[in-house]
């Protein structure tokens, strides 16, 4: 323990290991926050979907060979979250059909651009670290790291702001558009940091552990509490906890951090699952 406790320590005073703590957490704490929106409202799989959708614009930065590909990347998902918003209210292609069409064209798209201009020698190697995040949360630079707090901070406060008018949406859309809420406004605004969130979440757990990252915590939460606002702090509290955990796991074991902190997030999940099941929580 002593020994586990020392190489921690001394990890510490590497800028690289604060830096991935930092980012880790602030990403985190916005996954669970929209986590139990999208949740309740059956949107789950919208993260994942927004995740392919990154991985092909990612693709397309570094074939471009651009020096901050966070921009493009951000826009694109941005304006793919929209769509899928818009298509889902379209009766002739249902929202999970929109999702798995985006998602996989995106994934396709990108992997075959990787492909037939490749940018090194191990493809392979940068398809992992996209898709499994890697180590590139122990790469960020003080530019990437100001930007992921500037976007945090701007996510964690338009939740806060709206916090009334997206419970109402969550909760019965019908209802908030009957007391004059703009439903689509809001649901737009879901969309737009969902897909904020997804950008960010790509360099600490890679575009297919993404959803477990917004899924895992609010169902934690669910299995205990039944108030939405108690959901949403323990959600909250435990994205943040599994993610610093999962993160100095790895540092010190050198297991891939995405998954790491993935299994930390499940073993979470498992806890308060058989809390609620002593407690008499929630369990369905």
């Amino acid at each position: 323990m002593i020994g586990i406790l020392d190489k921690l320590a001394l990890y510490w005073t590497y800028p690289f290991v604060r830096y991935a703590l930092i980012v880790g957490v602030l990403i985190a704490l916005c996954s669970s926050l929209l986590g139990v929106t999208l949740v309740l409202k059956r949107f789950s799989f919208i993260g994942d979907g927004l995740s392919h959708v990154a991985f092909g614009a990612m693709a397309v930065a570094a074939i471009a060979r651009l020096t901050n590909e966070m921009p493009l990347v951000l826009a694109v998902t941005i304006v793919c979250a929209i769509l899928l918003l818009r298509m889902g209210q379209n009766t002739r292609i249902n929202g999970d059909a929109a999702v798995a069409m985006i998602s996989v064209a995106s994934l396709a798209i990108g992997y075959m651009l990787m492909n037939l201009f490749p940018t090194s020698g191990n493809i392979s190697g940068d398809v992992c670290t996209t898709l499994f995040g890697s180590t590139s949360i122990l790469t960020l630079s003080s530019v990437e790291v100001a930007l992921s707090v500037i976007l945090s901070v701007v996510v964690v406060a338009a939740f806060v702001c709206f916090y009334n008018r997206i419970f109402a949406v969550t909760f019965d859309e019908s209802f908030a558009r009957a007391v004059g809420t703009n439903a689509k406004l809001y649901n737009l605004l879901i969309a737009v940091i969902v897909a904020v969130v997804i950008v960010l979440a790509m360099n600490l757990v890679g575009s297919l552990l993404i959803s477990a990252l917004v899924i895992f915590p609010a169902l934690s939460a669910m299995r205990v509490f039944k108030n939405f606002f108690a959901v949403t702090v323990c959600s909250a509290v435990v994205s943040v906890l599994c993610a610093a955990l999962g993160i100095l796991v790895s540092i010190v074991s050198g297991t891939p951090v995405g998954s790491t902190i993935v299994s930390v997030d499940l073993i979470g999940f498992v806890l308060f699952y058989l809390a609620g099941k002593c407690i008499g929580g929630v369990s369905r």
